[in-house]
């Protein structure tokens, strides 16, 4: 179940690259379909949600749904101006950013091994961003990935904040609010009409608003109740990898030498990171 959701999250690039509409609408559609279905998916268990810890903290998930659907926009934006190998990468220095922030927010020391993770990830985000052949011209699709891993970061703090939770009833709250969020930018900021939406993008658009979200998001969280948090982390990693593959398989995007090497370094150092470090290390 882990597998198939990691490697269905690692297609949504591909979906988002033939979807003629704009990202905010998409996020926004994505985020009110998406709870719309996990509630149906909770009514057919008979499972009610537990309001009194939603009330509890409502705040927290406000905060994180937002955060989520800015990731949202920003991600799938960057899919629009850069590769979705590039982008996809970009956005996983989120755990990344997560080290860094941790001693902060969460009193986590910070371990040699750690800071070591931070500098190797950083280097392969010079490799991915092609500063090295171009320099510093077209780089916005690179910032908003970067962007959207700020956000996924800050939604990754929270939701630790957020551990007495049902992570379906978690879920739920996040993605209205993720909706909520980015409907006055799709209304107010964004160009689009009734002629954009073909059949060809609608069906797109509810595959990944059922399949991308809602099926995905209830296989992932069906299986890591069964599974070590350290084998989530390492199969999580299925995503990226997925991405980059079908991003040159299909759409032919160039991945050479220096995407490689990027990619090794960010997903290297990123994945070391989140092993178990032996005590007094």
């Amino acid at each position: 179940m882990l597998i198939a959701a990691m490697g269905l999250f690692g297609t949504i690039g591909i979906f988002r690259h033939y979807i003629p509409l704009p990202s905010g609408l998409i996020a926004c559609v994505r985020g009110f379909l998406g709870a719309l279905f996990l509630v149906v998916f909770l009514l057919f268990r008979r499972k009610k949600p537990d309001w009194a810890a939603i009330r509890g903290s409502l705040l927290f998930l406000c905060i994180s749904g937002a955060s989520l659907g800015i990731n949202w926009v920003l991600l799938f934006e960057a899919y629009r101006r850069t590769t979705v190998a590039s982008a996809t990468l970009t956005n996983y220095t989120a755990p990344i950013l997560v080290i860094i922030a941790a001693p902060f927010v969460l009193r986590e020391r910070l371990t040699v091994r750690k800071v070591i993770c931070v500098f190797v990830a950083l280097l392969g985000m010079v490799f991915v961003s092609g500063v090295l052949v171009s320099g510093f011209s077209g780089l916005s699709g690179i910032a908003l990935g970067l962007g959207s891993a700020v956000f996924y970061a800050i939604l990754v703090l929270l939701n630790k904040q957020l551990t007495e939770l049902d992570a379906f009833d978690k879920t739920i709250i996040q993605l209205l609010t993720a909706a909520a969020v980015t409907l006055p930018y799709t209304l107010l900021a964004e160009e689009w009409n009734a002629s954009d939406f073909t059949l060809t993008a609608v069906l797109l658009l509810l595959t990944v608003c059922i399949v991308h979200t809602s099926i995905t998001y209830a296989l992932y969280f069906g299986s890591i109740r069964h599974l070590k948090a350290q084998t989530v982390a390492i199969f999580s990693y299925i995503d990226p990898l997925v991405a980059i593959v079908l991003s040159a398989l299909l759409l032919k995007e160039p991945f050479g030498w220096r995407e490689t090497v990027g990619a090794v370094f960010i997903l290297g150092a990123a994945l070391v990171s989140e092993l178990p470090e032996r005590k007094g290390a």
